[in-house]
Order: structure tokens, then C-alpha cells, then sequence
């Protein structure tokens, strides 16, 4: 997937790569992902996207995206939209395409290759705008769920399609074996948010 020589910027929607790695029955740690990034590639940037409900005090998000903050990732965030599912449980949705989408296409003159970890068949169309400029685009999710958690046109679009569960290694554990983490390095997505794929688009 990576290449030293290639001028790389990566997009992370946050609850996708989430719910994606829960669904395969990993958690991430952000801190070994940029090292893996890094130690792989000419690293630019890495965009890390996060919708944050206005309406508390104190989100479950903040000591994650505080972390990143400080810790090496381009923090991108709006507030999510709350809503009650079927079940009573609240919920929040944010759907970070647009705001993926201009930061791929702001920068696709000053990269030779975009990594996404997303599935959003809703990509397709900046995906393919930045590959008529020259930029290789990779997507990072997973076909290994019920329903698959990458759109067929994204996979169909981008130049390489990754198996999340292929690299998980280098940057994940199983929750099985997960110990509990100082604040100052958290690792964990809050389980009511809800990634916004559009599979079916």
C-alpha cells in the first residue's frame, strides 16, 4: 500500500474506521498508526475527521481528538447531528464527506498519493477528480462484513482497495487483550457514533 518515494496524505474518517475495526474486533492505537504511516511513506498529513455533538459539556470524543490533536494528526470537526434509534439508545450521526472531499482535492497537487480509510461510495466522484491530476488513491475498509463496509463504486474508482483486516497488525489490538489506557493516550471512538457509508449510492 505504501511507498517511500511517494508524497502521501492520509483522510481518516474517524467512526468509520471505528465501527470498520470493532466489526473485524480491533480497536486502534492512533500512536502506532502514524508510525506505521510514517515509517512507510513521505508523509504529509494526516487528516483525522470527528463529528462532535454540540449539545454536552463534555464529549466522549474530546480526550481522543485532544490526542491527536497534540500528537502529529490534522484534526477536522463538526458537530453531529443526535438522534433516537429504533431501540430508544441515542445516537449521533455526522457525515464528514464534504469536508474529506475538499481536503483531497486542496491537495492533490502536492501529493503522489491518497490513502482513505473509508468506504463512502459518496467519495467516488473526488477521488476521481484528484486521480485525473496524477494522485494514487487507496482505500482502506473492509468486505469482510454483512454487508461489506466499502461501496462498490469506491473500490471500483481507487487504484488499490486494502483489506483493513490485512495491516491490522501494525496498528491494532484485539479488545480481547486491550488493557486499560491513560487519558493522555486514548485510543477509543465512543461506540454511539455511527459511521455514514452510503453503501448503497
Amino acid at each position: 500500500m505504501l511507498d517511500k518515494t511517494e508524497k502521501t496524505a492520509v483522510f481518516i474518517d474517524g467512526s468509520s474506521l471505528y465501527y470498520t475495526a470493532k466489526t473485524l474486533g480491533f480497536e486502534v492505537d492512533y500512536r502506532r498508526l502514524l508510525r506505521y504511516l510514517k515509517s512507510g511513506t513521505r508523509l504529509i498529513r494526516a487528516h483525522y475527521y470527528a463529528a462532535i455533538p454540540e449539545t454536552e459539556e463534555y464529549s466522549p470524543l474530546k480526550p481522543l481528538t485532544d490526542w491527536l490533536a497534540y500528537n502529529g494528526y490534522m484534526l477536522v470537526t463538526k458537530t453531529a447531528r443526535e438522534f433516537t434509534d429504533q431501540s430508544g439508545r441515542r445516537r449521533l450521526k455526522g457525515n464528514m464527506d464534504v469536508e474529506l472531499a475538499v481536503d483531497l482535492l486542496e491537495l492533490a497537487d502536492k501529493i503522489d498519493h491518497a490513502v482513505i480509510f473509508s468506504g463512502d461510495a459518496d467519495l467516488r466522484r473526488a477521488v476521481e477528480a484528484i486521480q485525473r491530476r496524477g494522485v494514487r488513491v487507496t482505500a482502506v475498509s473492509s468486505l469482510r462484513s454483512s454487508p461489506p463496509l466499502i461501496g462498490d463504486d469506491l473500490r471500483r474508482q481507487v487504484d488499490q482497495f486494502v483489506e483493513l483486516g490485512d495491516i491490522a497488525a501494525e496498528f491494532t489490538r484485539r479488545q480481547a487483550d486491550t488493557p486499560v489506557r491513560p487519558r493522555s493516550n486514548p485510543i477509543r471512538h465512543p461506540a454511539d457514533v455511527m459511521p455514514d457509508n452510503d453503501l448503497d449510492d
